[in-house]
């Protein structure tokens, strides 16, 4: 596998893939075409050199992936919006409509992600276990194990949802869609059919390692003021966030043994958040992917020696699993 800088993510019925300064959503429309945006995205990151220094930048990047997440979903979203009375709505005033929703929900998520998965566990931990326990470390492991435990069960949960089911399998289609083309194969539907659907530079890995982090953090952090270890919690999670992300990035541009048992447990865990997609919907993902990236010259760059290789793969589906 040879790192090829794109990255992405799912939208409603549509696929989001980003190449350095540039990105394209792709969408299935109600009336079976895709669409297809490009544009280019000039996040935090870009503002200053600062923002571009290790931990810092995962940090940074994370706030640009939630801007740019929540714009796309957006604009996926406005494909199966009904129109309000039949009325024409004036463009520029819905797009600035629509940053305006896009910043207040944002925030209202991370506020609600900090609220469930970091204060109801520490309320429990602190309220809770030390009834039974004296020990603030083994209090401290079950508090990042039950963080753990209601971040699965709300994946889990809401993948019963007919929408977000439909989301998870276009998530698939966005990391098969990858994996093709970073294995060295010919971006089409049957090639990328046979192509994994877990990726180790995926967001859902992404959440496990900072959860991970967290309780290694917070095992070696002791404040005897129930507050305060309130608050170093919520310190310490840009810090935490910076970690995880140089850590992913580590790990997603390298292919090596160690690396790829290190990563496994964030590929199981996508096993919740993506499913196997159809052919439309790898159609989807192709388009997005096409839009910003010169798939054939990476791989003539990158896999030369795999040329004939590839070629009789494509006959034979056993050897191309990824």
């Amino acid at each position: 596998m040879k790192y090829s800088g794109i990255g992405g993510q799912a939208v409603i019925e549509g696929v989001m893939m980003k190449n350095k300064d540039k990105y394209a959503v792709a969408v299935r429309k109600p009336d079976g075409e895709i669409e297809i945006k490009t544009d280019e995205y000039k996040g935090v990151a870009d503002k200053s050199k600062l923002f571009r220094f290790p931990i810092i930048r995962g940090v940074v990047n994370f706030i640009d992936s939630l801007v740019l997440g929540m714009s796309t979903l957006s604009y996926s979203s406005s494909f199966y919006e009904e129109e309000e009375d039949g009325k024409e709505v004036d463009a520029a005033k819905k797009e600035k409509n629509d940053k305006i929703a896009g910043v207040i929900t944002i925030i209202i998520a991370v506020v609600m992600a900090i609220g469930i998965f970091v204060v109801v566990p520490w309320l429990i931990s602190d309220y809770v276990f030390t009834r039974f326990i004296d020990s603030l470390t083994v209090r401290t492991l079950l508090e990042g194990i039950l963080r753990l435990a209601m971040f699965i069960g709300y994946v889990s949960l809401i993948s019963l949802m007919k929408d977000i089911k439909r989301v998870y399998m276009y998530h698939g289609a966005e990391h098969k869609c990858i994996n093709c083309i970073e294995h060295g194969l010919d971006l089409t539907v049957e090639n990328v059919k046979k192509s994994s659907k877990e990726h180790k530079r995926c967001g859902t890995s992404f959440m496990l390692i900072v959860m991970c982090f967290s309780i290694l953090l917070l095992m070696l952090i002791r404040f005897d003021s129930r507050w305060l270890r309130m608050l170093a919690r919520l310190a310490l999670i840009p810090v935490i966030a910076g970690f995880s992300y140089e850590f992913l990035r580590f790990a997603g541009t390298h292919d090596n043994k160690f690396i790829n048992i290190i990563s496994r447990p964030g590929l199981w865990l996508q096993g919740l958040t993506t499913k196997e997609p159809d052919e439309k919907m790898i159609e989807v993902g192709i388009a997005s992917v096409e839009a910003v990236f010169d798939w054939k010259k990476y791989i003539s760059e990158n896999f030369e020696d795999r040329k004939d290789e590839c070629k009789d793969s494509n006959q034979d589906s056993g050897d191309t699993t990824v």
